[in-house]
């Protein structure tokens, strides 16, 4: 199948989008068809005595990996004095392979001063292109939100992710990638120390707050302790969720009145 130069730079988009970002080699190869007289011995002599002899050391290895992974940036976290040290220390961590992948370090934006903290889910495709959180379709969803409330990310509203990297494709972070990566995002909010956390969608709010089932514990008020004091935390939908199921913005409302009711408390 041949294909004219608009199909195929709208393939290349798609594929980047997708997270493959390199090109294997020049010409294609048709992989099920390469050296069938491999197919054809058992899969017993494809592995040599030397390498069953040391897979279980190697695999045991990698086992470990994300918990040297964690510990490390754990170390590096508490040893970040303010929230540019912190931004420094996650540029210079090597620990997470979706660096690897990740066009920019997405660190925060909006208010750091500002007594609300709003922490998504990861950074997606417009948001790794600039450096910036929730700044694609769903973050305009988000600035309505908080506007409809009185709120604005350049007065009010301090705005980071649970990861600050992209997963390729948009795809959900792993347990060993939030595992990784909660040391510093637990550090930033502890440094922004907001008077409420609001977790949106359900990676935030499971990773941060131990709740599983979005649906379910949204709207509901939690305390989060940042290190040095209690705060109120709250799980909302996900402004992407809602651009993909509109009639679930009326809970999205409830929650963002919820949240109006106890700022003006404070």
């Amino acid at each position: 199948m041949s294909l004219d130069a608009v199909s195929a730079a709208e393939l290349i988009a798609w594929y980047a989008e997708m997270g493959v970002t390199e090109a294997l080699d020049e010409t294609p190869h048709d992989h099920f068809a390469a050296a069938p007289e491999l197919a054809r011995q058992p899969v017993a002599r494809l592995v040599s005595a030397p390498q069953q002899a040391t897979r279980r050391p190697v695999d045991a290895a990698a086992a470990t990996a994300p918990d040297e992974a964690a510990l490390s940036a754990r170390a590096l976290a508490r040893e970040a004095a303010t929230l540019d040290e912190l931004k420094t220390a996650l540029a210079s961590f090597e620990g997470c392979p979706l660096k690897a992948t990740a066009k920019n370090l997405v660190f925060s934006d909006g208010n750091p001063a500002g007594k609300i903290m709003v922490v998504g889910e990861a950074p997606g495709a417009d948001e790794d292109r600039a450096g910036l959180p929730f700044v694609g379709r769903s973050g305009q969803l988000l600035d309505r939100m908080l506007a409809a409330i009185g709120l604005t990310r350049q007065e009010h509203v301090y705005i980071a992710n649970l990861l600050p990297w992209r997963p390729p494709g948009n795809r959900t972070p792993t347990p060993q990638e939030v595992a990784i990566c909660l040391p510093f995002i637990q550090r930033q909010i502890e440094l922004a120390d907001p008077d409420i956390l609001i977790c949106v969608g359900g990676p935030s709010a499971q990773g941060l707050l131990g709740v599983s089932g979005i649906l379910a514990s949204r709207g509901r008020w939690m305390e989060y302790d940042t290190g040095r004091r209690m705060i109120r935390a709250i799980a909302t939908l996900h402004p992407a969720y809602l651009l993909r199921q509109p009639l679930q913005k009326r809970l999205a409302w409830r929650d963002l009145r919820a949240i109006k009711a106890a700022l003006d408390a404070l």
